[in-house]
């Protein structure tokens, strides 16, 4: 790693080393962003890089726009940008890929880093804002990186690929995290397209047949006698009873006063009509009275 500044080399670390090569160290800060640069190095590469970020941010803070805030966890593995709340992390900044670190001597809140890209292979620096620790955050990850090589000398060099490993196993995990949320999203929108087909439509709800409270038909001994028009307009005819319906319920001919003859009545009925017309030819009697219906017969 390169820094931009000279520090005394008896200077000491501002942590132990086990709190960088067991846990991390956080900070809050403010990120403007990072953009493409030319080279993995140099104060002149960072200092037009700091100018584009801080020209691109006023510009965003006159539309209304809030620089967003990060927190960074620096340990001996790397650099990662954090989401300050839900703790998600926007970008992980592997160590070994850092090429250049430096605070900014004319704004003591910016400091900057350049970081090899793992898929573009691009180098991009990112800068940062913090009021009181942008120094310290600079004298962090340069005791980070004198921490990783003591532990590269000392492994032999074994220590290195493992965690480029396991940095790449990472990545593939939040790679397969973002493809299962999008899996999700589909399955989501899949259920309710089904739960759609199947409700049927309000006009099919309403053509179907009436059923009981045991979802059956309900039984009707008489076909419904629809009268059709004739074609020359006149009336139609009256509704003709069909033959095949001679029998009730109970297996017994239905009686109809309208279409059955003189025989056709049951013997206590037929007396009792014979009876009323022996009593028309004769004549009624009304109080006293006697009317005859012969027109032969004088009485009145």
């Amino acid at each position: 790693m390169n820094r931009a500044f000279n520090r005394k080399k008896d200077k000491s670390w501002m942590h132990t080393p086990e709190a960088l090569a067991k846990h991390f160290i956080a900070y809050n800060t403010k990120f403007l962003g990072n953009t493409e640069v030319d080279q993995p190095k140099g104060t002149e590469v960072v200092r037009d890089a700091v100018r584009k970020l801080k020209f691109q941010r006023h510009i965003k803070k006159s539309e209304g726009q809030k620089i967003p805030k990060v927190e960074l966890q620096i340990s001996i593995y790397g650099v990662k940008i954090l989401d300050p709340k839900s703790k998600e992390v926007q970008y992980n900044c592997q160590l070994h890929r850092i090429s250049f670190c430096a605070d900014d001597k004319t704004d003591k809140r910016i400091f900057t880093f350049i970081c090899k890209d793992s898929e573009s292979n691009k180098h991009l620096c990112y800068v940062f804002d913090s009021d009181k620790c942008a120094e310290e955050i600079t004298l962090t990850i340069g005791q980070a990186f004198d921490l990783a090589y003591k532990k590269f000398l000392e492994s032999g060099g074994k220590d290195v690929e493992t965690r480029k490993q396991i940095a790449g196993l990472q990545k593939r995990i939040q790679d397969l995290e973002v493809e299962n949320s999008e899996l999700k999203k589909q399955l989501h929108v899949l259920e309710e397209q089904m739960m759609i087909a199947q409700v049927p439509p309000g006009d099919s709800m309403s053509s179907k047949t009436p059923t009981d409270i045991f979802d059956m038909v309900p039984f009707s001994p008489m076909t419904p006698l629809i009268p059709l028009p004739a074609s020359n307009g006149s009336a139609p005819p009256p509704p003709v009873r069909p033959t095949e319906m001679r029998k009730d319920l109970f297996g017994a001919e239905p009686f109809d006063p309208f279409t059955c003859g003189a025989a056709d009545f049951p013997p206590d009925i037929q007396s009792k009509l014979d009876e009323m017309q022996e009593g028309f030819k004769m004549g009624l009697t009304v109080e006293g009275a006697v009317f005859s219906l012969d027109p032969l017969d004088g009485r009145c």
